[in-house]
C-alpha cells in the first residue's frame, strides 16, 4: 500500500471504523458488513508499484481500466487542434491512480465544475467535473482529462505545473467509478481496440510518429 493513496481514503475509514464499533454494541452482524466495506475500501486504493517501458515513442495508457471509445475529436481547451482520443472507463474494482503517459513536463492543469453523469457515456467528456493536464516533451504534448462519473465524487492531483514526471508515474486519482481520456497527435498510430483492457502506466497505447 502506498501512503500518499491511503491518504486520500482517512476519512471514509475513520467514518467505516466508527460505524463498526458503534454497531457492534447494538447488531453485532451489521459491524460485519462495515468490516467488508473496509477491506473494499483498503483495494480500491490500491496502488501497486509499475515500471512503464523506456521507449520514447511509445504512450502508456494513463489509467487501468477499459477503452471505451476512440475518436477524432479536436481538444478545445489546450491544444484547439484535431486530436485522436482515447477514453478509458474506470469501474469501481480497478485501480484509480493516474500515470503520466509519457515523460514530460506538465505545463497545465486546471478543474473544472461540472455534472456527474455515467463515466460510460461520451456525452460526460464535456459536461461533468473533470481536471485537464498537459505533459509536453520534445516529442509531443499529450492532454490527459480525469472526468468524474456517476459514483465519483472527487478528483485529486499531485503533481502540480513545472513538474517533470517520468512515463508512468502518478500524477493523481480519481476516486470510485470514472473516466480518463488521452489526447494523441493526428498521427500517432493508435494501438488499442474499443473493448480492450489496459493497465495505466503499462500498455501502450499508441505509437507516436517520428519527425
Amino acid at each position: 500500500m502506498r501512503l500518499q493513496t491511503l491518504k486520500e481514503a482517512r476519512w471514509i475509514f475513520a467514518i467505516l471504523a466508527a460505524l463498526m464499533l458503534a454497531s457492534w454494541f447494538f447488531f453485532a452482524w451489521l459491524s460485519l458488513l462495515f468490516l467488508a466495506l473496509i477491506i473494499y475500501t483498503f483495494a480500491f486504493f490500491r496502488d501497486p508499484e509499475r515500471i512503464a517501458p523506456s521507449d520514447d515513442d511509445t504512450v502508456v495508457a494513463a489509467a487501468d481500466g477499459i477503452v471505451a471509445d476512440i475518436a477524432e475529436v479536436e481538444e478545445p481547451e489546450i491544444l484547439k487542434v484535431p486530436t485522436k482520443r482515447v477514453g478509458i472507463f474506470l469501474s469501481v474494482f480497478d485501480v484509480h491512480t493516474n500515470r503520466a503517459p509519457v515523460a514530460g513536463r506538465v505545463t497545465y492543469r486546471q478543474h473544472h465544475e461540472g455534472l456527474c453523469l455515467d463515466a460510460r457515456s461520451t456525452d460526460c467528456s464535456a459536461k461533468n467535473e473533470a481536471m485537464t493536464w498537459a505533459f509536453e516533451n520534445s516529442r509531443a504534448t499529450i492532454v490527459v482529462r480525469q472526468l468524474t462519473g456517476a459514483i465519483a465524487r472527487r478528483i485529486v492531483g499531485w503533481s502540480k505545473v513545472g513538474d517533470d514526471l517520468q512515463k508512468g508515474e502518478r500524477f493523481g486519482m480519481i476516486r470510485f467509478g470514472s473516466r480518463t481520456e488521452v489526447y494523441l497527435p493526428l498521427d500517432a498510430t493508435v494501438l488499442v481496440n474499443v473493448g480492450d483492457r489496459v493497465v495505466g502506466g503499462l500498455t501502450v497505447i499508441a505509437r507516436l510518429t517520428r519527425r
